[in-house]
């Protein structure tokens, strides 16, 4: 399968430097380390939102491959390492790279999945539907991977 995804080029170079950095040779390796241990990361992506673009499947292929090479023990712990695909993907000189979004993604994943965190509140614009969407869907599904269920308060405001 050919990778193909929105601003390839300009964003190609810096996520084959951190899959190097993490021994992954490319995308599509990364792909099959995620599908050798059973998890589709463009699938579960594309199931929690359906209009996510293929730029942000493949990061979390990317993070996905880095988590399970570094040996991740936790869903938290996964999440932090997956930030680092996610911000692999962040364009060169964006202001997403300079405020390290991606890794911030991951963070806040993490925070989610910890047991220590035991309410999650998200206020989303009328605009950002998409970010609610994939807050719901961080939602439903963090309560598989811990011990005590997340306690959720979705705000959806319109102007």
């Amino acid at each position: 399968m050919a990778v193909s995804f929105e601003g390839y080029e300009r964003r190609i170079d810096k996520i084959n430097k951190v899959l190097a950095e993490n021994g992954i040779s490319s995308l599509e390796e990364a792909e099959q380390i995620c599908l050798d241990k059973g998890v589709n990361p463009r699938e579960i992506v594309e199931g929690v939102q359906s209009i996510a673009f293929e730029n942000a499947k493949w990061a979390y292929v990317c993070g996905c491959a880095i988590a399970i090479k570094k040996g991740a023990k936790s869903a938290s712990e996964a999440a932090a390492m997956i930030g680092e695909g996610l911000q692999a993907f962040c364009v060169p000189g964006s202001v997403a790279e300079d405020r390290k979004v991606g890794k911030g993604h991951g963070d806040l994943g993490a925070m989610l999945l910890g047991d220590d965190t035991e309410c999650f509140a998200f206020l989303a614009g009328h605009e950002s539907f998409a970010a609610a969407e994939g807050a719901i869907g961080i939602a439903l599904n963090a309560n598989k991977a811990r011990k005590k269920p997340l306690r959720v308060i979705l705000n959806c405001a319109s102007s």
